[in-house]
């Protein structure tokens, strides 16, 4: 069954919808199924709206608390192989969006590479 369009409340082709569930509705889904050359109409709704607070995860005391030390950004050449390799051998992640290497702020020190951090946001 292939989906051809997901509409929002308000859209053309929920506005029927929108009047019959009101405030309740979140999606309409327009639904195609070749075999049996039909079109089905299907909502998402709002079943129930109660307040919710995230629990804690006793199993993991830090679960929610940030990462104190986050992964850092690095820059390694393409030509430098000997270092990729190092850096792979630590865990490095290769990021190839941002041509960067991800690792720990431990490894970076242990590569020598604290000059070679990229600040975030570049």
């Amino acid at each position: 069954m292939d989906i051809k369009a997901t509409l929002k409340p308000g859209q053309n082709g929920t506005k029927r919808l929108q009047r019959k569930y009101g405030e309740r509705l979140v999606y309409v889904r327009y639904r195609y199924d070749k075999e049996s050359r039909k079109r089905l109409t299907t909502v998402e709704l709002v079943e129930e709206q109660v307040e919710w607070t995230a629990p804690t995860d006793l199993g993991n005391p830090t679960a929610g608390v940030p990462d104190p030390n986050p992964p850092l950004a690095v820059r390694i050449q393409y030509g430098e192989t000997d270092l990729r390799e190092k850096a792979k051998s630590v865990g490095a992640i290769w990021r190839p969006r941002q041509k960067l290497w991800e690792m720990r702020y431990e490894d970076v020190v242990a590569l020598g590479l604290e000059s070679r951090v990229v600040p975030q946001g570049d």
